[in-house]
């Protein structure tokens, strides 16, 4: 089916050479095609369900990933989870903290007055801390003891039915909260629990951690000269790990209190913090710093609450407007998280010997939660796409789903080595792993051949179960009465079987099995039909010569990233004025993509015949000498060939013929000119008299000059000059201080092309 004649074999022999030389592949505009797809920004193009995407190119099966709960509210802050694998959330639009279980019930434990619910803690006798913004506070929320009822049928763990019922759920009456903390300040971004029961309250405004004791007993335990305490951790030694907005600064504060910067971030603020077994920190920032940002005085961007104003703005998202409660009407700013945040966020890694470095950098993504999963890796919850990633090392990830919220704003561990997570806009709960999808696919963008097309071959390379699909159509909306799905035979190494047409797409099907199901990339090979070449436009400059354009070392190679028709550069045409020469310029396309040659011919007025002037030309322009026709009316022909890129006897050729142009290199001629003195009443004048002609054009003008003085333009006979033969007829006054024995008279004519010819005559005195 397939056949190499010598062309195609140094064609092919000479890519290899520009590949080893270049690193990239030659986009041939001739014959067999290939769009192949195995690069992150290619396959993000596509639609991911249940299905990976790596940094480094390919596919692979995502984690399970469960919608557990819906909530009412708008935003989710801060997600904790028991060790029965119960759910509590604190979220705001409204402000409560739910209690949801493993099944998707969900119950409000808490609703405060408070417009937020920014932090949550779970202690482990069951106690939840719950931090509080504007004027915040940390309350603490228990179950009151009530003797459990007898064969009462219900479990903790209910069916999963509430996962797609945002019904508004019920105040649980079995929970009480009291005032356990006022530290006196506006926000409470985040709280952390030793081991001793200690429970660490990181502010806004001032930059303080305040400590409190099992006992309530509570204390400054550190006073930064930031202006936000973001994020805490604790490490294996006690220390507390403290992020901070304003300068970026990551704290490691001794159990003494006593803090040592561990890093200034380049970004302003951190949002999450995560720490693994070996003792490496793990930090987001965001948001650029302006300069003097070392001082540390700059606060979050505040969205302020307010009747009129807009209330609770999320991260970067237009929040829902909230009625204030009349002790609120004063307008109190609330820094959201990252909420003014631009530039994409950055996830540091400060070793345990205390050196940082960048692990990765996500351009367009702000980092809200960073957690360790079950296979240990680190995992980065995002916003404003609401895509969950998994950072595997230096700048290496896998892309792994999108939730349906806007941000992933909280991670915590769940039983069996899962994770939750939380979205933001809307508030939802996710249960995350701990194992992959049994079926993950995946849908290619569309392939936009641009012409009507065979389909071949695919070549897959992957491993695992994995069945691939392909269909073809021709338009660009695969919905709209395309070919069915057709499941390619990837061990017979047969075509594809699709109708021919002008759009094709592909879909991976990934199975789990024993072994990992991948995708490392798709090829599909297509022969679009060949189409003959089309010249746009042809125009003649009289007048014009036109520069070749430089010359690539690889003629007749495109050298250009693989893809479908990449259009070639081309660069314009220079040009220069030379009356002697005439230029030709044309546009023309291809949509094959083909390469192309060109050949000109003429003809001129009342001739049949189609003379050629040049050919084998491949630049859009070509210059020649105008004297080379004579003087006359003329059309010029372009016509355009593929036969570069076919085989004998399959090119296809166009041709345009431009508009009819005028050739006039021979001046016109000046007969019987004479010139006599006449002495008139006004004085002597100079009387003179000729006649001009041309050939092939009209006469357009003509001058006198008296004894070398200026040259002054003087009318025919007639006035109009519009004909090719003119007579002219005029006096010119001699002052008399200007009689001299002789006077030298010197006229000049221009046709219509500005050839020019001159005479003169001398009048001597009798």
């Amino acid at each position: 089916m397939r056949s190499h004649n010598s062309r195609s074999f140094f064609l092919l022999l000479f890519a290899e050479i520009i590949v080893g030389a270049f690193g990239v592949i030659p986009a041939f505009a001739d014959g067999t095609k290939t769009w192949e797809q195995s690069k992150f920004d290619d396959l993000t193009k596509g639609t991911a369900t249940g299905v990976a995407v790596r940094s480094e190119g390919g596919l692979e099966l995502a984690p399970a990933f469960k919608l557990i709960y819906t909530t009412p509210s708008t935003y989710v802050w801060a997600i904790a989870a028991d060790d029965a694998g119960n759910i509590y959330a604190a979220t705001g639009s409204p402000a409560r903290v739910y209690r949801i279980t493993p099944g998707g019930k969900a119950t409000i434990i808490f609703e405060p007055q408070e417009l937020q619910v920014q932090a949550l803690e779970v202690a482990p006798g069951g106690a939840i801390y719950a931090g509080t913004a504007p004027d915040g506070k940390v309350y603490r929320i228990e179950p009151k003891k009530i003797e459990p009822k007898k064969n009462s049928g219900q479990a903790d763990s209910d069916s999963g039915s509430a996962a797609k019922d945002s019904a508004k759920p019920s105040l649980d009456p079995n929970w009480i909260s009291s005032v356990y903390f006022e530290p006196g300040t506006k926000y409470i971004w985040n709280l952390a629990l030793d081991k001793a029961g200690d429970l660490y309250v990181a502010t806004g405004d001032h930059g303080e951690i305040h400590k409190v004791t099992p006992k309530g007993e509570h204390s400054l335990f550190f006073k930064s000269d930031e202006t936000h305490i973001r994020v805490l951790a604790l490490d294996g030694q006690g220390n507390l790990i403290a992020g901070t907005d304003g300068s970026g600064l990551i704290y490691r504060i001794s159990p003494g209190g006593e803090g040592f910067v561990l890093y200034s971030a380049p970004k302003k603020e951190i949002t999450a913090l995560a720490l693994d077994h070996d003792g490496n920190i793990y930090a987001a920032g965001v948001g650029e710093k302006k300069s003097g940002a070392g001082s540390g005085s700059m606060a979050p961007s505040p969205m302020v609450i307010g009747p009129s104003a807009p209330a609770i703005s999320g991260p970067q998202t237009p929040g829902l407007t909230i009625s204030p409660a009349p002790s609120l009407v004063q307008l109190n700013p609330i820094p959201m998280p990252g909420g003014a945040s631009t530039g994409g966020s950055d996830v540091y890694r400060i070793a345990a010997d205390g050196s940082p470095s960048r692990l990765w950098t996500a351009h367009d993504d702000i980092v809200y939660a960073l957690a360790f999963d079950a296979q240990g890796r680190l995992l980065a919850g995002t916003g404003n796409r609401g895509h969950i990633f998994a950072i595997t090392g230096l700048d290496e990830f896998l892309d792994l789903l999108k939730a349906p919220a806007s941000q992933i704003t909280g991670l915590a561990k769940a039983p069996d080595g899962g994770l939750y997570a939380a979205g933001s806009n809307l508030g939802k709960i996710f249960l995350l792993g701990p194992g992959p999808e049994n079926e993950g696919t995946y849908e290619s963008d569309v392939l936009d051949a641009r012409i009507f097309s065979r389909w071949g071959r695919v070549e897959f390379r992957g491993a695992g179960h994995v069945d691939l699909q392909v269909r073809s159509g021709n338009v660009d909306n695969p919905d709209r009465n395309w070919s069915p799905w057709k499941t390619v035979d990837l061990a017979r190494d047969v075509e594809m079987g699709v109708p021919p047409a002008r759009y094709a797409q592909w879909k991976a099907v990934l199975h789990s099995g024993s072994t990992k199901a991948e995708v490392e990339s798709v090829t599909l090979n297509y022969l679009p039909r060949n189409v003959a070449p089309e010249i746009d436009e042809v125009s003649v400059q009289v007048g014009t010569r036109y520069q070749p354009p430089p010359k690539t070392p690889a003629i007749g190679v495109s050298i250009e990233p693989s893809g479908p028709l990449t259009p070639h550069f081309e660069p314009p045409a220079t040009s220069m004025h030379d009356r002697d020469a005439i230029g030709v310029k044309w546009s023309a396309h291809d949509d094959n993509d083909d390469q192309l040659v060109y050949s000109i011919y003429y003809r001129g007025d009342g001739e049949s015949r189609w003379l050629l002037l040049k050919d084998n030309l491949t630049d859009k322009t070509y210059s020649f000498d105008a004297s080379l026709l004579p003087d006359g009316g003329y059309v010029v022909k372009v016509v355009a060939s593929d036969a570069p890129s076919h085989s004998p006897g399959e090119a296809l050729t166009a041709e345009k013929v431009s508009r009819r142009f005028e050739v006039d290199t021979t001046p016109p001629r000046i007969a019987n000119l004479t010139a006599s003195v006449e002495t008139r009443q006004i004085g002597q004048q100079i009387h003179v008299r000729f006649h001009a002609e041309d050939a092939f054009s009209t006469i357009k003008r003509a001058e006198y000059s008296i004894d070398a003085s200026d040259w002054k333009y003087v009318e025919p006979v007639g006035q109009l000059s519009d004909a090719k033969t003119e007579d002219y007829d005029f006096r010119i006054t001699v002052e008399a201080n200007d009689a001299a024995p002789e006077h030298v008279v010197v006229v000049r004519v221009y046709d219509k092309y500005d050839n020019l010819v001159a005479a003169k005559t001398v009048l001597r005195a009798k």
